[in-house]
């Protein structure tokens, strides 16, 4: 593997210049105007299921793939640089992979072995012996793109010294050589779950690499493979004992909170480790109810190094990017903070020769539901950030916020509380053709409010009221706090319809796709109906899921149509 690094190393100079060039050639003023955007300009998308690395590169390289994200292993870098058919971009990403521990249980809710098991990770060979130059390790909880990334050492890699912090505790060890807490109880067999190598090769060597550190401790330990939905599930229902996680975090590090604050401990919730301490609970608290950037900034540190201490996860790595995109097409978009599969690539891809053609984009593995209310994995979220749009999004050369579904919108903030305001844009429609007025915004906003839909919880809980006026297609929503974060979180939560919403009579088994749906025109649809610019049609389980055109995007035709 290791001779493999510096041959990768040329691949990567061609990659990291490509996407300077390629980012330079679209929209070199680095200025992002709507205006300029008109689409989607093809009419069938499919996203095309292929479970198995090997197989996925063969498709690429043979045409039979137009777009695919999340290229990682070095030897597929090679390979698909060197076939003449993709341009390979790559750009620095909220991405960061952890290992996981279910500190709800015996022997994970001891902070002093779980300090002790970061020390024997050895992150930075971990990271150039499986990705060859193109992951960095990480220490801290926030990946290194990200400005509230903390700058705290961590312990340092040291089997010996990891082994005297636990006998200093009082932790021995048994004639077999494994741990015996300082209560006299034995460990049992820590199982590591993680997909199976034909999906995610790197990250069940990663588990096992971590099993045999905790063996090099004293802990029993194992790597556990699994279907990726059955491992979802597991951890979902808090049935496990370790685990490895991959997040694309956002642009904002109030995702702490909902990581690591008790209150997310639910069913469904994305505090996975089930970490419960008050000092940390009181230090997000004060990142998510942050007043200005510079409060924020303090807060995230002081999580970040409390986290440090109580280490419920372990970070590992934070990869690049790296998309391979056809060459076949034009209208790809590429920044230096957006890499190829985005949005605005989906609506502008035009085929350079020939007559339109359908897009083929690769999904690594099975969609495990398609209801937004519930989904969470990457896969499911393809899938619908083609489907639901938001009233605001991110610059991709600033990352700051834009009009999307909402043409302007202002915050007034007093002692106590705060007032969003967003104005919708006039002529928005559903997929189905009906109108989208600001009262579906407003449902939209109720409803996961009065549900406390888990995924959501965090950034509707301190919705005290709303108003809304159907002429001036106007929304306030009160805020019973202060928060540098309320204006994005409201204003990056999916609006959702109404006239579907208010008749499903269980959202958490609601199955949209399998619940048949009528288009104004009579047209047979589902029940999954957004504002996006595809909408879904049929999906087939091993094979892929089918998208149109929706034809009543609001871009579809230019904004000004």
């Amino acid at each position: 593997m290791r001779s493999g690094f510096y041959a990768c190393l040329k691949f990567l100079f061609v990659v990291v210049l490509f996407s300077a060039l390629a980012g330079t050639a679209r929209g070199a003023q680095e200025k992002f105007d709507l205006a300029d955007y008109e689409g989607p300009k093809m009419t069938d998308l499919y996203y095309v299921i292929i479970r198995d690395t090997d197989a996925a590169v063969l498709a690429m390289s043979s045409g039979g793939l137009d777009i695919l994200p999340d290229v990682m292993r070095p030897v597929d870098v090679r390979t698909l640089s060197e076939s003449g058919v993709a341009d390979l971009s790559v750009v620095s990403s909220f991405h960061a992979f952890y290992i996981t521990f279910n500190t709800r249980k015996f022997p994970w809710d001891q902070k002093i072995l779980r300090q002790a098991a970061s020390q024997v990770v050895n992150r930075k060979k971990w990271t150039r012996d499986l990705f060859s130059g193109y992951c960095e390790p990480i220490s801290a909880f926030l990946p290194p793109i990200s400005p509230y990334a903390a700058d705290i050492e961590p312990l340092p890699y040291d089997v010996e010294a990891a082994r005297q912090r636990l006998a200093d505790a009082g932790w021995t060890w048994n004639r077999s050589g494994w741990l015996v807490a300082p209560d006299g109880r034995e460990l049992p067999t820590t199982k590591i779950l993680c997909p199976p190598s034909s999906t995610a090769a790197t990250t069940t060597e990663i588990a096992t690499l971590m099993a045999e550190a905790l063996r090099s401790i004293g802990v029993p330990a194992e790597a556990e493979p699994l279907d990726f939905q059955t491992m979802i599930a597991r951890i979902n229902a808090n049935d496990f004992d370790a685990s490895t996680n991959a997040w694309s975090l956002s642009r904002d590090p109030d995702v702490l909170h909902a990581f690591y604050h008790s209150s997310m401990d639910v069913e469904g919730g994305y505090n996975n480790s089930g970490i419960a301490e008050p000092e940390l609970d009181q230090a997000l608290h004060d990142l998510r109810y942050a007043p200005d950037e510079a409060a924020a900034h303090e807060a995230a540190y002081r999580s970040q190094a409390l986290l440090m201490d109580l280490m419920p996860v372990i970070p590992i790595y934070s990869r690049y990017s790296i998309t391979a995109m056809s060459k076949d097409w034009d209208g790809v978009f590429i920044s230096e903070r957006s890499n190829a599969d985005n949005l605005l690539t989906l609506i502008s891809m035009t085929p350079k020769d020939g007559p339109p053609r359908p897009i083929y984009w690769n999904i690594s593995d099975e969609i495990r539901t398609l209801n937004p209310l519930v989904s969470s994995t990457a896969y499911d979220w393809t899938v619908l950030g083609t489907v639901f749009d938001t009233m605001l999004s991110i610059d991709p050369y600033t990352l700051e916020e834009i009009p999307w579904l909402a043409e302007s919108w202002s915050i007034e903030t007093g002692e106590h509380g705060s007032v969003l305001t967003y104005v919708l844009r006039d002529g928005l429609k559903w997929q189905d053709g009906r109108p989208l007025t600001i009262e579906d915004a407003a449902y939209t906003i109720e409803f996961l409010k009065e549900n406390a839909v888990p995924r959501f919880f965090d950034r509707v809980n301190d919705v005290e009221s709303i108003e809304f006026d159907l002429d001036s297609r106007t929304i306030k929503v009160t805020m019973s706090s202060v928060s540098f974060w309320h204006l994005s979180n409201i204003g990056f939560t999916f609006v959702l319809p109404k006239h579907i919403l208010e008749n499903v009579d269980d959202w958490r088994t609601w199955q949209p796709t399998n619940t048949p749906h009528r288009a104004v025109d009579g047209t047979e649809m589902t029940q999954l109906v957004g504002t996006g610019p595809f909408t879904f049609r049929e999906s087939r389980t091993g094979e892929y899921v089918h998208m149109t055109r929706n034809e009543h995007y609001f871009l579809y035709g230019g904004l000004d149509r």
